[in-house]
């Protein structure tokens, strides 16, 4: 079976089921890939946009050089994920003195989680980034990763 390959951002309406979490796993891109981001200033930047951010919240997150990989559930019953990450995405280039639109690349990808398991499974894939791409020898080594909020599964 040959594997499908998205060639543009799904930008999904989170699909809200009452006998699972809401959890999406989404990866937002610098600009042509420049690496802007694992850095300590850029690091509280963005932890403290989406702490200001409300409407979702982070759980688990990794940012690598030129994207963000994190976990997030909504906290509001209209979530928008899109007007959400053009928020926080405007207070981080706000903040850090950055032209909005020559920072960011256009659109995100995100994914529902469906399973516990495969929660646990994009969490293990997240983590070990750093580590297959050279910048740290073990996962718990790489300072630009952490847990704003505790996203528990529950569910299949």
């Amino acid at each position: 079976m040959e594997k499908t390959v998205r060639r543009k951002p799904s930008e999904n309406s989170i699909l809200t089921l009452t006998n699972r979490s809401d959890i999406l796993f989404v990866t937002v891109c610098t600009r042509n890939r420049g690496p802007l981001l694992a850095n300590d200033d850029m690091c509280i930047l963005i932890t403290e946009a989406w702490a200001a951010a409300v409407h979702w919240l982070v759980g688990r997150y990794v940012i690598m050089p030129d994207h963000i990989h994190f976990f997030c559930s909504p906290n509001t019953t209209d979530p928008n994920l899109k007007a959400w990450i053009a928020y926080w995405n405007r207070l981080v280039t706000q903040s850090d003195g950055s032209e909005a639109r020559g920072f960011w690349q256009s659109g995100f990808w995100d994914t529902q989680i469906r399973t516990g398991r495969a929660y646990e499974e994009k969490w293990q894939y997240v983590r070990h980034n750093p580590v297959r791409k050279g910048l740290a020898v073990v996962p718990e080594e790489w300072p630009y990763q952490g847990e704003l909020n505790e996203l528990r599964w529950f569910g299949p």
